[in-house]
């Protein structure tokens, strides 16, 4: 089942810039389960895809069997590019296209410890996780970070379900201290972090220069990747039909693939997943993904395709 029809049974207005939906089957009919960290992406006409975490805050038990609706909520972005503005002009009633759950960014299994930290609308697959480990007693901290109080979503679910740590720009006149937070955990303390791309940024070169071991820091990113100033085109010959294509400026190696009819392997388009991690035989790679450590970079071996470029006028892909 790669796409399933669902009804808006909700929209609301959760904060000036934020929507809440609850969609469902118009029939009533369950839907697939799915696990804290899980996103559904949402087909739009003209726009394409766009990803967005579902949320529970009740029963992580209904939500893995059969739930009959899922929640989502989606930001008004100042610089959209069409699916955020078109998200907020559904109304109840109106129909949409989903595929079911996938989790890039699941939460770790065990008894132990763990971090939360979110920022702005990355709160929603966090929400999940803490409403997880609440039920199953485990220990664990919130740390929820925005601009102000009123951009603040879902502050009463956050503070019914744990001691929640809440910082506003506004109020604390300056930023959330996130290399003290990371300074003050635990060795074995896992981090999980979703929120603006700064922010992932900052954290993934926080845990590189306090030595964290890989894995350790996790995260989910929901931005597109930019053109950057200086892109030029290159080819990519793919190794098992020889085929050439040219990959120019403003497009990426996985959309030139895609509209040529190929089926490369992916989900994110974003770099943080590794699905289509693919090997590279000849060639330089531009490497821009937030997974490979930097010795897989280093030894030009592999590469995201959904963001990376390249460095040589060519690259031969296993593909």
């Amino acid at each position: 089942m790669d796409q399933f029809e669902v009804v808006v049974s909700k929209a609301e207005a959760l904060t000036p810039r934020i929507r809440e939906f609850v969609l469902a089957r118009a029939n009533g009919a369950p839907m697939p389960g799915w696990a804290a960290g899980a996103h559904i992406d949402v087909h739009l006409p003209d726009v394409g895809r766009r990803s967005y975490s579902l949320i529970e805050t009740a029963s992580p038990r209904a939500a893995a069997e059969h739930p009959t609706a899922y929640r989502i909520a989606v930001l008004q972005e100042n610089k959209s590019r069409g699916g955020s503005s078109f998200m907020h002009g559904l109304k109840t009633g109106d129909r949409l296209s989903i595929s079911p759950p996938a989790n890039n960014f699941p939460l770790g299994a065990g008894a132990g410890e763990v971090a939360l930290v979110a920022g702005g609308i990355g709160v929603t697959p966090l929400l999940a996780m803490a409403c997880e480990l609440s039920v199953a007693k485990r220990t664990f901290s919130f740390h929820y970070a925005g601009r102000s109080r009123s951009e603040l979503a879902f502050l009463d679910d956050i503070e019914r379900l744990a001691e929640a740590t809440v910082h506003a720009d506004d109020e604390a006149g300056r930023l959330f201290d996130l290399e003290g937070l990371m300074t003050r955990l635990s060795a074995d303390v896992p981090l999980y972090l979703c929120g603006p791309l700064p922010m992932i940024e900052a954290a993934i070169a926080l845990a590189k220069r306090m030595n964290w071991p890989q894995g350790r820091l996790h995260f989910e990113i929901f931005t597109a990747p930019e053109e950057k100033s200086g892109d030029a085109s290159f080819e990519v010959e793919l190794k098992s039909t020889g085929r050439v294509y040219e990959i120019p400026a403003g497009k990426t190696i996985l959309d030139v693939l895609i509209e040529a009819g190929e089926d490369p392997l992916h989900d994110c388009k974003r770099g943080d997943c590794g699905i289509c991690q693919t090997a590279v035989i000849e060639g330089i790679p531009d490497h821009r993904d937030y997974i490979l450590s930097e010795s897989e970079k280093a030894s030009n071996k592999v590469m995201q395709i959904c963001i990376s470029r390249a460095k040589t006028k060519r690259l031969v892909l296993d593909l």
